[in-house]
């Protein structure tokens, strides 16, 4: 469990990151009056979230390897990272569908049907709900943090000293 204290929390910051931007994205109106936008803005999301994954392989970095880390053992740890974000998702979803927003969902139901994007609205509902969403959002965060960790790594990992020559 010591191994991985420096994940846990990192997991829990990015969770909390994560319901955070769907409070602003509920206040901003982006689930409601200005839905149409939603879809482009909610991908701005990918910023603070890259974020936080170097803050957390910079962490444990510096806390667990003394400030020499490899590039295994810093894709070790944000592939970690990325399992617990990924575990910790359908909770996040659940926050986010049914305390912050609930209304996000019929919104999104109608409006898709209204601009002609299902022609239904239980096609529409079939793809915008809770399950769904919580399937999408846990392999797209296990998925978007072994990329991102992938490639913070490359400037991460401390350099030998053969490599730093060349």
């Amino acid at each position: 469990m010591n191994t991985i204290k420096i994940e846990i929390k990192w997991a829990l910051i990015f969770s909390v990151l994560v319901l955070v931007w769907m409070l602003l994205e509920k206040l901003s109106g982006l689930h409601g009056k200005y839905i149409d936008y939603h879809l482009y803005l909610t991908n701005l999301f990918a910023i603070p979230a890259i974020i936080v994954m170097v803050m957390a392989l910079k962490d444990k970095k510096r806390r667990f390897y003394g400030g020499q880390m490899s590039y295994k053992q810093g894709l070790i740890s944000g592939v970690v990272l990325s399992v617990i974000i990924a575990l910790l998702s359908p909770l996040t979803q659940w926050i986010t569908s049914y305390i912050i927003t609930p209304e996000y969902f019929p919104n999104v139901i109608k409006r898709s049907v209204e601009i002609g994007y299902f022609k239904t609205t239980a096609e529409a509902a079939a793809n915008f709900n809770y399950k769904n969403y919580a399937i999408q959002g846990a392999i797209g965060a296990l998925v978007m943090g072994v990329a991102t960790t992938a490639i913070a790594m490359i400037f991460i990992q401390t350099k030998t000293k053969n490599e730093a020559k060349q």
